[in-house]
């Protein structure tokens, strides 16, 4: 028997614009925007700020043997905690992600525990099936790293070149992790900026556009651009351009030198590059957390030895959230950057206030509040944001249901452990 649609009403939502209208979901879209009638379940959104969720194409969700770090469990539910419903997981896992079996195991783990709809991407090395994987149905291939990372091993320019042809004969997406890094001591936050310059990165950007400039080039996407340089190493149209809120809310100079909890790739920079690169926003296609977490005991460790990773999609729309209420961004900026272009990049229905738009949403009271690491629902137990200001979602909805509301998680109905799961996006290669 058919299941019946319940049917939701998001009362007195005021739309980028100014229009004040309800808004009627069923199905998990929307289906009218305007004056409705009864409904099942109604939420008033008067006073409210109402966004369509984020999509969040950049995170590791740890799990298998790294489940002390985070779950599938830990980690979706920190991402609905913050206001987003897609998550893409990078596959730098252990072991890493380079065969299809391998991808469909991650899949299933990943639909026994999520609490938001996800999706996969496959491991770029000499020996990866990228055809295996791409039927399997990742949505990219990479993160690549084109230096090396914690649990991710640099590619050699050869395998890359080889891969790239191969990705492009997919008409696929390669993302690329850019840096290069130099000899020497390592033992603060300046020294490893200084071990990961922005000079290699932007040389990396510089080889890989060339290496892809032919007619028949792949899909780039780059992540976690740390510097405005990098931003501006990357013509307009050649690339996906990505940025975290890391390198833009933090500089290793608010920190103390040797504090572990700032080390991440590509390298926090100075305060003065930190401002440069805010000043580049409008160069900035997508805001990808690169949450990597690791727990307080990974990090507490003598700083060479530490490894490098912060969490973050919990804080990421957030932290966003407050340049709003400071009039430093605006409402539709955080919309495009971090739900409607990475819906677009993933190539899924966007979430959104029209009919036939993906019925995801994050409701967001209009104050500020102070982040809390204690309050905050990732495995790893800490943030290198404590302190700073934020503004949370009260509610986070999936598809029409509340799957978030005021400290309390709900697992949507659509979740599952069958490769049909409707939280999985396979990417367009999937073969069934």
């Amino acid at each position: 028997m058919k299941k019946t649609q319940n049917i939701l009403v998001l009362r007195d939502v005021l739309i980028p614009g100014g229009r004040i209208a309800d808004i009627t979901i069923s199905n998990g879209l929307v289906k009218h925007v305007g004056a409705t009638g009864k409904a099942d379940q109604e939420i008033s959104c008067n006073g409210k700020i109402v966004l369509p969720a984020g999509t969040d194409l950049h995170v590791h969700m740890r799990d298998g043997v790294q489940k002390n770090k985070e779950t599938w469990e830990s980690g979706t539910k920190s991402a609905v905690a913050g206001g987003i419903t897609v998550v893409v997981d990078q596959p730098n896992t252990i072991p890493p992600l380079t065969t299809p079996e391998l991808i469909n195991k991650r899949m299933m783990l990943a639909s026994s525990q999520a609490y938001s709809r996800f999706a996969i991407n496959g491991g770029v090395t000499g020996e990866a099936d990228l055809a295996g994987m791409w039927q399997a149905g990742v949505f990219a291939f990479g993160e690549t790293f084109v230096g090396p990372s914690s649990y991710g091993e640099a590619v050699s320019t050869e395998v890359l070149s080889r891969m790239m042809k191969e990705v492009a004969c997919f008409n696929a997406l390669m993302t690329i992790h850019a840096e290069q890094v130099t000899e020497g001591q390592n033992y603060s936050l300046s020294d490893h900026d200084n071990l990961r310059p922005i000079s290699g990165e932007v040389k990396v950007i510089q080889d890989i556009l060339d290496l892809n400039s032919t007619d028949k080039g792949c899909n780039l996407y780059f992540c976690h651009l740390s510097s405005a340089d990098a931003l501006r190493a990357i013509p307009d149209g050649t690339a996906i351009r990505e940025v975290t809120p890391h390198h833009l809310f933090l500089s290793f100079e608010k920190f103390e030198p040797d504090d572990v909890y700032g080390k991440v790739n590509p390298p926090l920079r100075s305060e003065t590059v930190r401002r440069e690169l805010f000043s580049c926003w409008n160069k900035i296609d997508v805001i990808g957390s690169d949450h990597a977490p690791h727990t307080v005991q990974d990090k507490n460790q003598e700083f060479f030895k530490a490894p490098s990773g912060i969490p973050g999609v919990e804080t990421m729309i957030p932290l966003l959230m407050s340049q709003v209420m400071d009039k430093k961004i605006s409402i539709l900026d955080i919309i495009t950057k971090t739900s409607w272009k990475p819906s677009e990049v993933l190539g899924i229905r966007k979430a959104g206030y029209l009919p036939g738009e993906r019925a995801d949403f994050a409701i967001y009271p209009d104050e500020l509040t102070t982040i809390t690491t204690e309050f905050l629902h990732s495995a790893a137990g800490w943030s290198p944001y404590e302190g700073m200001k934020a503004v949370f979602p009260e509610q986070t909805i999936l598809g029409g249901e509340i799957v978030y509301d005021s400290g309390d998680f709900f697992r949507p109905e659509s979740s599952g452990d069958t490769p049909n799961s409707q939280l999985w996006f396979p990417g367009r290669g999937y073969y069934l």
